[in-house]
């Protein structure tokens, strides 16, 4: 994957020297005072030789534009920017190539940097940050203020008048140049200095690193304040990673990497460049996807953004024929046809590799040939459990030889001692009692529920408070709202359960009987039944207006609480998790009581299967989609994994390792409603939520995660998440006492909803109607409506169609 197109070995070492790179050339120092400009598109080409510093060069860059291509270069004397196209002709001509000097004895330079008009340049000499025109000799300012000498420094690519710059004193500033004064300062981000910076103008993200490999990333409002998205760590991604390989390399039976032999080293984030392939379409070029490259001393790092996870290593020790093993410093940019190239200089040695690396081989790691899907490609196996049914065979009894033959017994309703065979009275005329007063109506109102109306695909997420309700001293555990959206089921620690209208009026229904907190409701499709689990390991279904229960299955089933507990299969089987075990129940409800034994429930339960678990350790979440048939059932463990379990086939068809550096307390899937319509596609996406690892959704196609939300404060309690009926939002709650709403392409949270009374545990949307119901750790509930007329964005197909190709 990595050419090395260019080595040169120099007379001294430049391993902290900042080298310059564009797309068609590069430059390097010679004997100190010099510098060769070589053509990346013709290495062949004869090098342009500029001369004109006295003092030893330091750094150096190339501009943003590509025409005319411009070079500044910096020493303790002057600060040069050169025409490179201009130099070019006079040196064919035997001339002397001579440049602009725009700034005289300002110290050691370390960083040069252009804005992306290149007029000006920004300069890092000690503490200070000179900015200065790229035309003429002039300071336009000087930016004071870092206690320590500044690393980098970056022109903000949406904002000509903001400027990012790091420091030895491990914080970064956003300055406004308009005014010279700084609009934030971050706080002491790390033990080691910072030493890069980069935008990211798509998501108007800001990116720093530093010298131990931690990399921050901050997203940039208007306002100019900055707020913390992601932290990564490099050596702990690099890990994942790792495990991941091995784990993929012994499902398909390949040996797996010694590690004995690799010692843990320093990941300096050196330099950082967005990376981004292009697919061409109609003779125009498509962005396809973007990563983050990060170089470091041993090698390259790809990184998703999205899911702030390690996409590919490249290590300079994999390719024996590169003359470089360490690097020093990194120069990168985007190159010829879909590629980017890489200056890099040599740590130990004085050597400088020009390598190129094309973005195609990196499309190619994502690949995923699994292929999983909630929708069924087949109908069931004969020797499925999904095949299982409830009727009993009746017995067949022998004949009896002789003796009295069994005969029903008849009861005769007319007897002739009786009277009844004399001829009835007549009646001339008889009133009719049973008239049906406008038999027309009452069908049209009948027809009128099949009507259903649409959920709007373009309104705005539902972020005005509309109702404040206390219901109790206790946490809101679970919310769950019926498939029509009329009903909302509220799972309380206090061992009850609450049905509300789901305009939260009038008073609701108390269900009580389970001895400890509800941990999960459930809906049935047909909206007739619900269930409910608690952590006294039982479970109890209940006919929607009946203060009994239909079914109790008691603890002395189950030796562990139950998780997960649903309706699956169109309504055809009861699915939960007790421990490591996984349960299918087949179940009739009759809620009918026998006039003698009215103890006696007529409701009947029936073990289909069980199965455990491959690690054998305690579910801790499930999820399985019953509005369609879907043999997919997805189970989260306490070792962090998450399991694709195929019910049709009884077995574990994939599993995914530390998916979470906690074990996942909640997992969600696009499920839609009846009121929405989505990409079929869309329907294989996921979220789960783990303790201190924020929100993460996953494409089921891949099993990959493809996108990471941690804006939202969960360090302790187990806040649930959800997704959207239109699939565009997605809801978390927080410990900050808000709940948070995504925008399901971005990882920066598009609304923060204040003011509850505490930790907000539940969040659910209602299936028809854009509102978002929370529930918070004292017990009250939050309703939140949408504006009317309000939009998102003016492309509303991109929202549903676009996000399940976000891993291609």
């Amino acid at each position: 994957m990595m050419i090395e197109k260019l080595t040169l070995t120099c007379d001294r070492l430049l391993s902290h020297r900042q080298l310059a790179c564009c797309q068609s050339h590069c430059g390097i120092p010679l004997h100190g005072k010099e510098m060769l400009i070589y053509s990346d598109v013709d290495i062949e080409q004869k090098p342009l030789l500029l001369t004109g510093h006295h003092g030893e060069i330091s750094a150096m860059t190339f501009g943003k534009g590509s025409r005319p291509v411009l070079l500044c270069s910096a020493s303790a004397d002057y600060i040069i920017v050169w025409d490179i196209e201009l130099c070019q002709k006079r040196a064919k001509e035997g001339k002397v190539a001579t440049g602009i000097v725009i700034g005289t004895l300002l110290g050691e330079v370390v960083h040069l940097s252009f804005c992306f008009s290149d007029e000006r340049v920004a300069a890092c000499s000690g503490a200070t940050v000179y900015i200065l025109s790229a035309k003429r000799k002039e300071v336009i300012s000087t930016l004071t203020g870092h206690l320590g000498p500044s690393t980098s420094a970056e022109f903000c690519p949406w904002n000509k008048h903001i400027l990012i710059t790091t420091s030895e004193d491990r914080t970064f500033k956003v300055w406004d140049l308009k005014t010279g004064a700084v609009c934030y300062q971050s706080f002491v981000l790390s033990a080691s200095p910072l030493l890069s910076a980069f935008f990211v103008e798509e998501t108007r993200h800001l990116i720093t690193g530093s010298t131990d490999g931690q990399v921050w990333c901050f997203s940039l409002h208007d306002d100019q304040k900055c707020h913390l998205g992601t932290k990564m760590d490099l050596q702990k991604m690099e890990k994942r990673h790792q495990m991941h390989q091995e784990t993929v390399n012994h499902q398909a039976g390949g040996a797996e990497k010694s590690t004995v032999d690799k010692v843990e080293m320093a990941k300096p984030v050196l330099k950082m460049a967005l990376c981004s392939s292009f697919t061409d379409t109609n003779n125009e070029q498509k962005k396809d996807k973007s990563w983050l490259c990060i170089g470091s001393s041993d090698g390259l790092y790809v990184v998703d953004l999205a899911t702030s996870e390690l996409l590919t290593a490249l290590y300079f020790t994999d390719y024996p024929n590169l003359s470089i093993t360490m690097a020093g410093s990194w120069s990168i940019s985007p190159g010829q046809d879909n590629s980017m190239v890489f200056l890099v200089s040599s740590l130990f040695t004085p050597c400088v590799v020009l390598l190129e690396l094309h973005l195609c081989d990196l499309g190619m790691i994502r690949a995923c040939d699994e292929g999983f899907s909630v929708f069924p490609s087949s109908p069931p196996l004969l020797e499925s459990p999904l095949n299982a049914d409830l009727k009993k065979k009746e017995p067949s009894h022998p004949k009896k030889k002789g003796g009295t033959k069994e005969q029903p017994l008849v009861f005769h309703s007319k007897v002739k001692s009786s009277g009844y065979t004399s001829v009835p009275r007549r009646i001339m005329f008889s009133p009719k009692t049973n008239i049906q007063k406008n038999p027309s109506s009452k069908k049209a109102n009948k027809n009128a529920g099949l009507f259903l109306r649409d959920y709007p695909a373009d309104s705005a997420a539902p972020t005005i408070p509309h109702i404040y309700l206390s219901v109790s001293n206790k946490p809101v555990y679970c919310l769950q709202y019926s498939g029509d959206g009329k009903q909302v089921l509220c799972g309380l620690g206090d061992s009850s359960v609450l049905s509300y209208k789901s305009s939260l009026t009038g008073n609701p229904d108390v269900y009580t009987g389970h001895d400890k907190p509800v941990s999960s409701v459930s809906w049935s499709l047909d909206r007739q039944w619900w269930m409910s689990a608690s952590e006294d390991q039982s479970l109890r279904i209940w006919a929607h207006g009946s203060t009994e229960p239909a079914i109790i299955m008691s603890d002395s089933l189950f030796s562990k609480p139950i998780r997960g507990a649903q309706f699956y299969y169109l309504d055809k089987f009861l699915l939960f998790a007790s421990g490591p075990s996984l349960y299918l129940y087949l179940y009739n409800l009759d809620i009918t009581r026998d006039e003698i034994k009215r103890y006696r429930q007529r409701s009947v339960v029936k073990l289909a299967r069980s199965f455990t678990t491959t690690s054998t350790t305690d579910i801790t979440a499930l999820s399985a989609v019953n509005d369609f048939f879907s043999y997919i059932v997805l189970l989260c463990g306490s070792d962090r994994s998450i399991q694709v379990f195929d019910m049709n086939k009884s077995t574990v068809a994939s599993e995914l390792l530390d998916a979470h550096s906690r074990a996942v307390h909640c997992i969600t899937q696009n499920k839609g409603s009846m009121f929405s319509t989505q990409a079929p596609d869309s329907y294989n996406l996921f979220l789960t939520s783990a303790v201190t690892d924020g929100v993460k959704i996953w494409d089921l196609r891949t099993l990959r995660c493809v996108r990471r939300y941690e804006n939202h404060l969960n360090r302790c309690h187990p806040c649930s998440s959800a997704i959207s009926p239109c699939g565009r939002f997605i809801a978390s709650g927080s410990e900050d006492n808000c709940a948070y709403v995504y925008d399901i392409r971005s990882s920066s949270y598009l609304h923060k909803l204040r003011k509850h009374s505490d930790t907000v545990l539940s969040v659910m949307f209602n299936p028809a109607t854009p509102e978002l119901l929370t529930g918070t750790l004292d017990g009250k509930l939050r309703l939140f409506q949408s504006s009317s007329g309000a939009h998102l964005s003016d492309d509303t197909s991109a929202a549903v169609h676009g996000v399940p190709n976000m891993t291609g």
